[in-house]
């Protein structure tokens, strides 16, 4: 289903995988990142909307991603994989590393945080390559 020349279904297929993996990611690491930002789960007020802010910002990632490979890469998973290691590196891992350097976190924070959109971008990468070699769809 295309919409902009994105097609709608791997987007949302890889908003899904996405988010998935950051629930199994924040589950898996939860005490540490718990211990990262000072916090205990009592002190957490993430409600619905959080989670809800949290996918569609998952869904907003994905359309970019996907848009980008579109009409600026050559079509398979290793050049996606490639381009959302590259995006990790130079936008994610960058912001979140000045975003925590001058809010005085805690380093362990910057590595739980950005190896989780480093798995988001690769997950997504790994959908949009396929769905765009034909692998899959």
């Amino acid at each position: 289903m295309p919409f902009f020349g994105l097609d709608l279904i791997t987007v949302g297929i890889a908003a899904v995988a996405g988010y998935a993996f950051g629930a199994v990611h924040y589950m898996t690491l939860s005490k540490p990142w718990l211990a990262a930002v000072d916090k205990s789960k009592d002190d957490l007020s993430g409600g619905a909307g959080t989670f809800i802010t949290a996918f569609v910002a998952q869904i907003v990632m994905a359309a970019v991603f996907a848009y980008i490979l579109d009409n600026f890469g050559p079509g398979g998973v290793k050049p996606a994989l490639a381009t959302g290691a590259l995006l990790w590196l130079g936008f994610v891992l960058t912001t979140i590393a000045v975003n925590h350097g001058f809010q005085g976190s805690k380093r362990s924070l910057t590595v739980i945080d950005s190896l989780h959109w480093l798995g988001v971008l690769l997950i997504q990468g790994l959908v949009i390559g396929l769905a765009r070699s034909g692998a899959i769809f």
